[in-house]
């Protein structure tokens, strides 16, 4: 058990703790009213701690943790207003019968369990999302923390030009890769890594050659992603 689950089971156990005292220290009629409506305030405090691991256990992502709070606030929610709810018909237990704080403590339970669901759903979707985004840019993302240090690794002025204008052109590429392009990628890769050998062997006319090459691909690339898009 980590640190921040001993303090969600502490809080808990202190928020059971002060329910129970106010329940059974007051002078409440224990009638099924009470009972019932004493349940569903247990409930809703147990409920807290699987709400709160869902919400940030499992996948570590900071996407993930933080849209995590408003699962977390909606269950804490749930738990006040049931909280709140069970002791005041606790306090008139007497008065009303069974049938009124049974469907108002159903209804309470369905909408949050529904608000819930939905919060969840909607984290899952924006974190699977965000993983997809980070997949589909990780060649280009790759090709540039090659490309773009090459020009600062040679001496020749034209080789130095010509590196930096590839740089450029890598910044302002569509970063975005997709099936359709998988192919000329991978050419655009074995590209990449013979200028980026060239540059190590200090090779200035391969260097020149190959900076032509890679410009070529890397237009026909952003050609075809523009069609792409247009599909």
């Amino acid at each position: 058990m980590n640190k921040n689950q001993s303090k969600l089971l502490i809080s808990d156990i202190a928020v059971f703790a002060l329910f129970s005292i106010i329940a059974f220290a007051a002078p409440f009629k224990m009638n099924a009213v009470f009972w019932i409506s004493y349940a569903f305030g247990v409930v809703a405090i147990i409920a807290q701690i699987y709400i709160l691991k869902s919400a940030f256990d499992g996948d570590e992502s900071a996407t993930s943790r933080f849209y995590g709070f408003p699962i977390a606030r909606m269950g804490i929610m749930y738990l006040i207003t049931q909280v709140i709810l069970s002791i005041i018909f606790m306090a008139v237990a007497a008065l009303v019968p069974v049938w009124i704080p049974v469907i108002i403590y159903a209804i309470i339970f369905v909408l949050a369990l529904l608000g819930l669901i939905a919060a969840d759903t909607v984290r899952d979707e924006i974190v699977r999302q965000d993983v997809k985004h980070v997949n589909s840019t990780a060649c280009m993302d790759a090709l540039r923390s090659i490309v773009y240090p090459l020009a600062s690794q040679v001496e020749d002025a034209e080789s130095k030009k010509l590196l930096s204008d590839l740089a450029d052109s890598f910044r302002y590429s569509d970063p975005v890769s997709s099936d359709s392009i998988k192919d000329i990628e991978a050419e655009l890769e074995n590209q990449v890594s013979e200028l980026q050998s060239a540059v190590m062997q200090e090779m200035t006319d391969e260097i020149k050659k190959i900076c032509k090459k890679v410009n070529v691909t890397l237009t026909e690339r952003n050609r075809l992603c523009k069609l792409g898009k247009r599909k």
